[in-house]
């Protein structure tokens, strides 16, 4: 008998050695915890923000996989990785858990440097069986016999990277490879009924397994007639389980054995499946059903709100912020109004109506809404698709994950000059998410593809007009640029326009270029300058691509230019400015500041000011490029 089997069931984290201690415990003194990690869960992530409804689905599962597998040995890889916040709780970081999504706290996503537990970064989906086919091939080629185990949601299942590497992985019949797939109703669950419940549970017991081969032993003893008779009850049998269990039969078509369905909110049933899924050696698919926000109503009555949320009130489930009031509802609603006037109008999503505003859109026009799952490549072509028959497809998509999408965009829609709007959210510095979503790339990619139109509006009203121009003005690919959150602004909203704007004063020989929600910033950065004596234009940017020539004619006489770009600085706006300033003889001053490498979490606006593009960092920088310089 081991110290904690002595304990009764009230065993607290901070007792234990994690992950290795779990081992010890009885099942009552696990499901005690389990409840312990979703209070913790639940207090957390309303302080922080966060994910919350997929973490509280899968806390039993991760004990499980934490109790059956010896991790950092045996790789566990999470698909997507906002599902890993139970797993780092349990991996000796749950002292550290109201740190989460926090500046030089832990990261919401999984993120080696910080664990090793934490094998394989995942900010996007449907990537995790790539990797563990990857580390299953090599942990053979070094002679290792530990096991890989990859945990994907059924969500991420809709994303095609999920098949090639599901095709690939099982060609290989001798890995210790194990896919573990969460189901949690956001997709697959509608095919699986209860008689298919109950055939997986029987044709997993040891008993079924033990009559199915006496059967056939001696069906096949039996002369002339015993063979025949064995074959057509099997051909009957796939026959039936093909039709009712399609799920396993396309995994084990792919070469992979299919255990299930399971109960993952029951800790007894888990274990069972996966000491019978290591017995096996080779390729094997856990079908494991959950559901999300499992512990708290709010969230498992309304999983999509709970996904990723902001802080909110644990007694009534209401976030801090309400969603009426940032830039993705007010796209939303603007939308509804655009398409109420013309049903030419269509709206797209890649599995996040809720995170792009469109759940006003599906309300109202269900015919003209699809969402095509967690596939950002289909969903460009398919836009395609529509555009050719003479709809005007409108893809809302966050930033980072557009950047899945790159080829499409460019042999799809931009070389056949199809018309289809990119209005895409979280771009820019998104905060606490971290690395993987940030928006930091999307400018860089679009201007690389010939006869692109690239909006960035700088407020509310801004982002109206732009949708209005985009849908019908433009021809070919269009896309418009938002952060995520709400506007702030302390500019004259009268002269709004979706092209550019000067803001000039007598005889300034400096000027600042900018766009999107830095024009507030540069705006007041202007003021504060103006009072020291230092003078400074400002040109505002709302069409930032393609670069307009007039404009670069206009700035030739500015003998100091400095451009404020929330962007990753290669192949940027402020570079494509220096080039044309470049090629027209410019020989004045020009400065940019712009992001220059990846962005660790933090909030956004500690993340601006770090990059020097908050107002009183803007101003500074102006300041000493201004005393540099001297006075002209």
């Amino acid at each position: 008998m081991n110290e904690y089997e002595k304990k009764d069931t009230d065993i607290n984290l901070s007792d234990l050695e994690l992950p290795e201690d779990l081992r010890k415990l009885s099942l009552k003194q696990c499901e005690n915890l389990c409840g312990k990690i979703r209070d913790m869960l639940i207090s957390t992530i309303s302080n922080n923000g966060g994910h919350l409804a997929s973490n509280l689905g899968v806390v039993e599962l991760t004990m499980a996989i934490h109790r059956n597998f010896s991790s950092p040995e045996d790789k566990i890889i999470w698909d997507v990785g906002h599902q890993s916040y139970v797993h780092k709780i349990l991996t000796g970081r749950a002292d550290r858990f109201s740190t989460i999504r926090k500046e030089g706290g832990i990261s919401g996503f999984p993120k080696p440097e910080e664990s090793p537990h934490d094998i394989f970064i995942a900010g996007h989906s449907s990537t995790s069986v790539s990797v563990a086919c990857g580390i299953a091939e090599a942990m053979k080629l070094q002679g290792k016999d530990n096991y890989t185990i990859a945990v994907i949601g059924d969500g991420a299942m809709t994303g095609g990277m999920f098949y090639e590497a599901m095709n690939n992985a099982g060609r290989e019949r001798k890995s210790n490879l194990i896919v573990i797939l969460n189901d949690n109703d956001m997709s697959i669950s509608r095919n699986v009924g209860a008689l298919a419940k109950h055939l997986t549970t029987l044709s997993n017991s040891e008993q079924y397994i033990s009559t199915k081969k006496n059967v056939k032993d001696t069906l096949n003893a039996i002369p002339v007639f015993g063979k025949p008779v064995a074959k057509g009850i099997k051909t009957t049998k796939d026959a039936v389980k093909y039709k009712i269990l399609d799920q396993s039969s396309l995994f084990e078509n792919m070469g992979f054995i299919y255990l299930g369905l399971v109960d993952g909110h029951n800790l007894s049933d888990l274990e069972k499946i996966m000491k019978k899924a290591k017995y096996y050696h080779k390729p094997v698919v856990i079908h494991v059903k959950t559901k999300k926000g499992k512990g708290y109503p709010p969230a498992e009555n309304n999983p999509g709100e709970y996904h990723g949320i902001s802080k909110f009130d644990i007694e009534t489930g209401n976030p801090e912020v309400s969603a009426d009031k940032c830039y993705s509802t007010v796209f939303g609603r603007e939308l509804v109004r655009l398409a109420e006037r013309d049903d030419r109008i269509c709206a797209v999503t890649a599995a996040m109506k809720y995170g792009t505003g469109l759940q006003f859109f599906s309300k109202r026009f269900p015919k003209r809404f699809y969402d095509v799952g967690i596939a950002e490549q289909h969903a460009v072509t398919f836009c395609g698709g529509l555009a050719k028959m003479g709809q005007i497809p409108v893809f809302a998509v966050y930033s980072s994950f557009l950047q899945r999408s790159y080829d499409q965009l460019i042999h799809d829609i931009s070389i056949g000059k199809l018309h289809i709007i990119l209005c895409i959210d979280r771009a820019g510095v998104v905060g606490e998410d971290g690395e993987t979503h940030q928006g930091i790339f999307d400018v860089p990619m679009l201007t690389s593809i010939p006869e692109t139109v690239i909006y960035s509006p700088s407020c509310y009203d801004e982002l109206k007009l732009c949708m209005k121009k985009a849908i019908y003005t433009n021809k070919n690919l269009t896309a418009i640029r938002y952060p995520r959150g709400a506007e702030e602004v302390n500019f004259n909203r009268d002269y709004l326009n979706t092209e550019y704007l000067f803001m000039r004063n007598n005889k300034s020989d400096t000027l600042i270029i900018t766009y999107g929600r830095l024009y507030n910033e540069a705006y007041k950065a202007q003021g504060v300058l103006n009072e020291e004596g230092i003078n400074c234009d400002i040109l505002k940017l709302t069409k930032i691509y393609p670069v307009d020539r007039d404009i670069i004619t206009e700035i030739m006489g500015y003998k100091h230019i400095v451009f404020f770009e929330e962007s990753i600085g290669n192949g940027s706006i402020s570079e494509k400015f220096g080039c044309r300033l470049a090629e027209s003889g410019y020989t004045g001053d020009y400065s940019r500041v712009t992001v220059e490498n990846y962005v660790r979490q933090a909030s956004v606006k500690s993340s601006l000011e770090k990059l020097g593009l908050t107002c009183g960092k803007m101003a500074e920088y102006i300041r000493k490029r201004y005393m540099t310089y001297g006075k002209t």
